[in-house]
């Protein structure tokens, strides 16, 4: 018997990174996981490396009827949802006066309205007393440039986090964020070449008071944590930055 055996999760963005790291960690403790992404390849690779205990549904998790048939898969596969890791998001990069519109509507759809529906859609198989994990980051509360747009997206959940939670406590269901800094999540190396990703690496470790970036697997311990274990606990921001956020 593990610690989440008889536990049913729903994780959207699941399939890479920090939502990959949360499901690995709960299938290790027994419970069953639903995790979503947009790619088919990345989720039959993370379906793979779950095994059984898993369901892998692709979709788009910022589209509304992508997510209303999501909520019927869930209620198919798991019946009801003890915690509910709404992590899908992007990123994106670029200056205060060189940021476009379409940058800007797509990371507010993607990073806020997915969230908010997410939750939305679901909330009618959410268990009583059920937690629910927004994914805000450190840069809602540190003016980081080239970030503007980005951060703007992760404060409105940050917000959401609260109102969610007030919304959501006659039914007994927590709602909290976790916040990370710098994770080496393998999204560098997606983005920039091997050696730039490296020396990037490096320089936001040095940034930090604890001198070195996260990883995934923290992450997942703190989105445990907030969905199970943090029974008196709503409405909060958990950073997890090594400090940079706080010290």
């Amino acid at each position: 018997m593990g610690k989440y055996t008889g536990k049913n999760v729903v994780i959207t963005g699941g399939s890479t990174g920090l939502g990959l790291a949360t499901a690995r960690l709960f299938v290790d403790g027994g419970a069953r996981v639903l995790i979503t992404g947009r790619g088919r390849d990345a989720l039959d690779a993370a379906r793979a490396q779950l095994g059984d205990r898993a369901v892998a549904v692709r979709g788009d998790a910022s589209s509304l009827p992508d997510l209303e048939a999501l909520a019927d898969r869930v209620k198919a596969e798991l019946g009801s949802v003890d915690a509910l890791f709404a992590n899908a998001g992007i990123n994106g990069f670029a200056p205060f006066e060189a940021t476009g519109e379409e940058l800007y509507d797509q990371l507010m759809t993607v990073n806020a309205k997915g969230p908010y529906f997410t939750v939305q859609k679901l909330a009618p198989l959410l268990a009583e007393g059920s937690g629910v994990v927004l994914t805000t980051s450190v840069v809602n509360v540190l003016g980081m440039p080239t970030l503007s747009a980005y951060a703007a997206s992760k404060a409105a959940l940050r917000s959401m986090t609260r109102s969610l939670a007030r919304e959501l406590l006659p039914r007994k269901v927590r709602v909290n964020a976790v916040s990370p800094g710098p994770i080496d999540s393998g999204i560098l190396e997606k983005s920039m070449p091997a050696e730039a990703a490296e020396q990037t690496r490096a320089q936001m470790a040095a940034q930090l008071p604890m001198l070195r970036v996260g990883t995934p697997d923290e992450v997942a311990r703190a989105v445990a944590f907030l969905a199970f274990d943090a029974t008196f606990t709503t409405g909060a921001e958990f950073p997890v930055d090594g400090g940079g956020s706080q010290l």
